[in-house]
């Protein structure tokens, strides 16, 4: 069946790998890439796709209901990946309002415009919404994972915003019988990372000799997925899953903060060529974050056994490509830091 998938977010960090993936692996799907441009999303991570005859781009904001009304219109949407959202904790903590509007009233618009699209045969079509492991709130040092039927449980405004998207997607489905799913995953990190985020953040830092700055002792423990990984996994469950059903996604690779950021110095110093511990100094702890979940930990069996995925990498392997990535490609993580991009894109689409 053709398909004409509407991938919102497309242009930020975990969106621009299911583009790709997707436009790449698919090529008589028509992949339309839906984007605000906020400071998070950058046209430069998909120049290798930008020209491909089954791709699109369209800047907008999954706000702006008309708008997209218009783009189901003009497209023919037949299937909606879900992933544009802001997501940094701590800029929530600072503006809960805007965190609110995209993730909770965003994701509205864009399940009412499908669901008035696609009355005539929900089965045909499939809504397919990315969410987080945050919503589950936080584990204790134990041997406890979050599992699809874990209470909710969000303690940012960030996890709120994102477990109400979640309940509303759920209503869709339960209400007016839209085909529905949900994954909710892990952190990720690899390629494209918009800088704010710890991994590229301390890569960058090192290579400027800035201080790397560990909220409270550090000892917070994430489970870490390579993107790409999550990419597949997208691409499984967009296609495989059940209707009305939720997946989570993650990576078995359990790091406490200051664990996961020792091994990242021991890689940029080693790949740098500097003396191994050269830029330990650097670490500096800071005050905690409010609000700041202890431990998430992913079980993503229910995803292996019924639809055979599972991460390719761990996280050493993963971490050092990831590194190469940024010191190779260090006139986009400079282009990205200084700003530029954003000035760009405003005079590109407001001239």
């Amino acid at each position: 069946m053709k398909k004409n998938i509407l991938i919102t977010g497309g242009a930020g960090f975990i969106g621009n790998h299911v583009v790709r993936l997707f436009v790449n692996k698919y090529p008589d799907y028509h992949i339309i890439n839906l984007d605000k441009l906020t400071y998070a999303g950058n046209l430069a991570n998909l120049t290798d796709v930008e020209n491909m005859p089954n791709y699109t781009f369209v800047k907008a904001d999954i706000c702006d209901f008309e708008k997209i009304i218009s783009i189901f219109d003009e497209y023919n949407i037949t299937d909606v990946i879900h992933l544009a959202a802001e997501s940094h904790v701590d800029r929530s903590i600072k503006d809960p309002f805007t965190f609110a509007q995209t993730n909770v009233m965003g994701t509205l618009s864009l399940l009412q415009a499908a669901k008035e699209k696609w009355k005539d045969n929900y089965a045909a079509h499939r809504f397919y919404h990315v969410s987080t492991d945050e919503v589950y709130g936080a584990l204790e040092f134990d041997d406890t994972l979050f599992t699809e039927t874990t209470s909710y449980d969000p303690h940012s405004p960030y996890s709120a915003s994102k477990a109400a998207s979640d309940h509303f997607v759920r209503a869709f489905h339960d209400t007016y019988g839209m085909n529905i799913i949900i994954s909710n995953c892990s952190n990720n990190y690899g390629p494209y990372q918009f800088p704010e985020k710890l991994i590229p953040l301390f890569i960058n830092n090192i290579r400027h000799r800035k201080p790397l700055p560990v909220y409270g002792k550090g000892e917070n423990v994430r489970d870490w997925l390579y993107v790409i990984d999550h990419a597949r996994a997208i691409d499984i469950i967009f296609h495989e899953g059940k209707d009305g059903d939720t997946y989570n996604i993650g990576g078995f690779n359990e790091w406490k903060n200051i664990d996961l950021i020792k091994v990242m110095i021991k890689t940029v110093d080693k790949l740098l060529g500097n003396p191994e511990g050269h830029s330990l100094e650097l670490i500096t702890y800071v005050t905690d974050r409010a609000g700041h979940d202890l431990r998430y930990a992913i079980d993503s069996r229910k995803l292996k056994n019924e639809l055979g995925w599972e991460p390719s990498l761990q996280f050493e392997e993963g971490i050092e490509k990831t590194v190469r990535w940024y010191l190779e490609n260090q006139d986009w993580l400079d282009n990205v830091t200084s700003g530029e991009y954003e000035k760009y894109y405003e005079k590109m689409y407001n001239a």
